[in-house]
C-alpha cells in the first residue's frame, strides 16, 4: 500500500497532455493553448489620442504653467478610423476623438473638457481658447505606436489558459483559429448487482445508482467530455463488454467491484482487457481500495485511445469524491495542458478537536470560513456511505498519518473544492489572502 502523494505522483507521469488541434477562437474558451502567439501588428497601429480634445504642440504653451490665455485655429477633425489630414504649427490644432491618429506636428492631446470652442473665421473650421495656467507636456494624453504590443512579439505563451481577456487579445492578433489542447474524453461506469436507476425506489438490499451522476457531473466540471456507459453488473460477460467501450476514451472511471470481495470482478476484468495495473490500495481515509492502471493501445486496436488511464474508485461515494478529486481531476487537467493540473491547498486553523489515527491519512469534510486566520470547522461525518456531509462541505481537511489528538485552534491543510455550489472561494480570492 503506497501513500496518496506517491499515487498521485504515479498518476501524473502516466498522464501525457493531448496532441493540440486547431479550433475556432470562440471554441478555444476554458481550453489550453498548445502554441505561442506572435502578434501580426503594432497596437496600436499608430500614435493615438487617449481622450476627446484638440492635438497641439507643447511648445505652444511655453511647457509649463503660464498665465496666459492661449488661442489656436482649429485646422481639420479627426475621428476614430479617419487618417490625419493637416499638420499642427504651434499656431494650430486639430480637433481628435479618443483612439484617433495623432497628426504631423502635434505631440500633446488637451482634453476638451479645458477647452473653450469658439466660432471664429480665423481657423477654417474655429477657433479653440485655453485657460491661463494651463499645462500641456510633450506626450500628455498619447498613446505610442506599439506601447502595448509589437509586431512579432510572442503575446501568448503555449501552455496558458484561454479566458475572455485572452479571446480579445487573439482577435486583436488575428487568430481566427487557435491550436489547443482538446479536453480529455472520459467514461464513467459505476458497477454492482446492488444498483436501481435514481427513478426507481431501491428494493430490499438495493441503493439507488448516485456514484454515475456525481462522477458524471465532476468529470464535467473538471472539463472533460464524458460518455456514460451505463451500470456494469456483477457478470463477467457484461462488465468486459462495457470495459471494452471505455477502452476507447482517455480515462475511464469505474466504481465498485475493486475491494476483496467475491464479486469484486474489476481487476480480473480490467487485467484481462490489457490494462496494467499500477498500484492497488492507498494509506487513505476514505478511498483505501483505489486502483489505477494504463492500458496502451496496439496498431490492431482501432478507434481506441492511444493509451487509456483507468481508475477503479471504490463503491462507497464519499470515497469516490475523494479519490475523484485527489487523483482523477488531476489527471484531467494533466491530459487537458495544464501546467499545475492538482487543487489548490490552504493552511487553516481547526474550530473542532479531532483524534487521528496512525495508518492512513484523511481527507474529512470541512468549511473553510474566508478569513485571517481561516476558520476550518469539521462537517459532522458518518463514514465512506456517508453523502449528507459533502453537500455541507468546501474542503477537505487533511490529517497526515500520524497518531495525534488535534485542538482547536491548530494548523491544518485543507484541500479546496472547486468553486461553484457551496464554495466562497476563487483562486483570486484566496491569493488576497495568503
Amino acid at each position: 500500500m503506497i501513500s496518496a502523494e506517491q499515487a498521485l505522483q504515479l498518476v501524473l507521469d502516466a498522464a501525457q497532455p493531448r496532441p493540440p488541434a486547431r479550433v475556432s477562437l470562440a471554441e478555444s474558451l476554458g481550453r489550453v493553448l498548445g502554441e505561442d502567439v506572435a502578434s501580426d501588428v503594432d497596437s496600436p497601429p499608430h500614435d493615438k489620442s487617449l481622450v476627446d480634445g484638440y492635438a497641439v504642440s507643447a511648445g505652444a504653451f511655453g511647457g509649463r504653467a503660464e498665465n496666459r490665455l492661449v488661442e489656436l485655429a482649429v485646422i481639420a477633425q479627426i475621428a476614430a478610423g479617419e487618417m490625419p489630414v493637416g499638420k499642427v504649427a504651434r499656431s494650430t490644432a486639430v480637433r481628435v476623438m479618443t483612439g484617433a491618429p495623432i497628426p504631423e506636428g502635434a505631440d500633446a492631446v488637451v482634453m476638451v473638457e479645458q477647452a473653450e470652442w469658439q466660432d471664429d473665421p480665423a481657423g477654417p473650421l474655429g477657433v479653440v481658447r485655453f485657460p491661463q495656467g494651463i499645462q500641456v507636456t510633450a506626450g500628455q494624453n498619447i498613446m505610442r505606436r506599439g506601447a502595448s504590443l509589437r509586431r512579432g512579439q510572442v503575446v501568448l505563451d503555449c501552455g496558458i489558459s484561454i479566458l475572455p481577456a485572452q479571446i480579445g487579445l487573439l482577435a486583436e492578433v488575428g487568430r481566427a483559429d487557435v491550436a489547443v489542447v482538446p479536453p480529455p474524453q472520459v467514461a464513467v461506469l459505476p458497477t454492482g448487482d446492488e444498483l436501481v436507476d435514481v427513478g426507481f425506489v431501491p428494493g430490499p438490499g438495493k441503493i439507488r445508482n448516485s456514484n454515475g451522476p456525481m462522477l458524471i457531473s465532476l468529470a464535467r466540471q473538471a472539463g472533460a467530455v464524458v460518455r456514460d456507459l451505463g451500470v456494469g453488473r456483477d457478470d463477467y460477460p457484461q462488465l468486459a463488454a462495457l470495459v471494452h467501450q471505455g477502452l476507447h476514451a482517455d480515462i475511464l472511471i469505474t466504481a465498485g467491484g475493486v475491494s476483496a470481495g467475491v464479486r469484486d470482478l474489476v481487476p480480473q476484468v480490467l487485467r484481462k482487457a490489457g490494462v496494467a495495473q499500477v498500484f492497488h490500495k492507498v494509506r487513505l481515509k476514505p478511498g483505501k481500495p483505489l486502483w489505477f492502471g494504463v492500458r496502451r493501445a496496439g496498431v490492431e486496436d482501432q478507434g481506441e485511445a492511444a493509451s487509456t488511464l483507468v481508475f477503479g474508485l471504490p463503491g462507497n461515494p464519499v470515497s469516490s469524491f475523494v479519490c475523484f478529486h485527489l487523483f482523477v481531476a488531476p489527471a484531467i487537467a494533466r491530459l487537458a495542458g495544464h501546467p499545475r493540473p492538482t487543487a489548490m491547498r490552504v493552511m487553516g486553523r481547526l474550530s473542532d478537536p479531532f483524534q487521528q489515527g496512525a495508518d492512513r491519512a484523511t481527507y474529512h469534510p470541512a468549511w473553510m470560513e474566508h478569513g485571517d486566520p481561516h476558520a476550518v470547522r469539521l462537517i459532522p461525518w458518518r463514514g465512506s456511505a456517508d453523502l449528507r456531509a459533502l453537500v455541507d462541505a468546501n474542503a477537505l481537511a487533511v490529517f497526515p498519518a500520524e497518531n495525534r489528538s488535534y485542538q482547536p485552534g491548530d494548523p491544518v491543510e485543507c484541500l479546496l473544492l472547486p468553486a461553484g455550489q457551496n464554495s466562497i472561494w476563487s483562486d483570486q480570492a484566496v491569493r488576497r489572502t495568503l
